[in-house]
């Protein structure tokens, strides 16, 4: 028995049924919009209950010697209206999101080559893995002073701090997504003789792309500690340079303005890339729709 050699394109063969229907797509769409105004709504009331609780408790303690350990939200929002007016935060802040960025970068580009070859190597895979478990279980706190002497208080050791952190979690998925391809689709490939530039393609990047932007979703949400830990250590800008500064002044409402935009930060970069993975994996939300059908 022979076999014709077929060339893939277009869409992975494993997903088949027909298109959905413009009425579905309205219908699912405005289900999509009901969601997100839920949610959204659900977040409002949650910041609303937690400025509720943070002026209560300045409240609770206004009146003893301790007040100044907790400003108010007024308090804060004066200072953050006026380190915006004068540049500070903008400054400092974009110090940190560009340590963010090459860090995630560096950390993701390391992670998926690195990633791809332990999938494919179970020598290598034995051979590496335990180096890097091992590189994992030092706390960076350890490491960022290591890094610092080594490659000066500059950017770099802020962008090497930032890769050690986002590393791991993308690494751990991609390896999990390439390793978990159901078994028949590999041999459906072999079978038609697929090149390994088709394989990757077509069925190793669809396959593990569920998997690796988990872990990029994680990873950027830990970007930034990463930067705030290596500017700790040795900086003169950035938000973790603005937090040092407030605590060696007991200056607490500029602590606060510091720590809330690193959580925005840190919430704007996890809905950013939540919505990337639903728009890259749409497709996969359209097969469970034909399949159910």
């Amino acid at each position: 028995m022979t076999y014709k050699k077929q060339t893939f394109s277009g869409t992975p063969p494993w997903i088949k049924g027909a298109s959905p229907s413009p009425l579905d797509a309205g219908a699912r769409a405005a289900r999509q919009a009901l969601y997100q105004g839920r949610l959204a709504f659900v977040y409002v009331l949650s910041l609303g209950l937690a400025l509720l609780l943070w002026q209560g408790g300045t409240l609770l303690i206004a009146e003893t010697p301790r007040r100044f350990l907790l400003p108010a939200p007024a308090e804060v929002a004066t200072r953050l209206l006026k380190l915006l007016a004068n540049g500070t935060l903008v400054r400092h802040t974009s110090v940190t999101l560009l340590e963010m960025s090459l860090g995630l970068l560096l950390g993701t580009v390391t992670a998926v080559l690195l990633g791809y070859a332990l999938a494919h190597s179970h020598f290598l895979g034995r051979l590496l893995e335990p180096l890097v478990v091992v590189s994992q279980a030092v706390p960076i706190v350890a490491l960022a002073p290591l890094l610092t002497v080594w490659f000066g208080p500059g950017l770099l050791s802020k962008v090497f701090v930032c890769a050690l952190i986002v590393f791991f979690p993308i690494l751990v998925n991609v390896v999990i997504g390439l390793r978990t391809i159901d078994p028949h689709l590999c041999d459906l490939f072999r079978l038609l003789e697929a090149t390994r530039w088709q394989r990757l393609r077509q069925l190793e990047v669809p396959a593990a792309l569920p998997a690796f932007l988990a872990g990029l979703r994680v990873g950027g949400t830990l970007a930034g500690m990463g930067a705030v830990v290596g500017e700790f250590v040795a900086s003169s800008q950035g938000l973790g340079y603005l937090v040092k500064q407030g605590q060696n002044q007991y200056d607490l409402p500029l602590m606060f303005v510091a720590i809330l935009t690193l959580m925005a930060i840190a919430l704007a970069v996890y809905a950013l890339l939540s919505g990337v993975e639903r728009s890259v994996l749409r497709w996969r939300v359209q097969e469970g729709t034909v399949s159910k059908e």
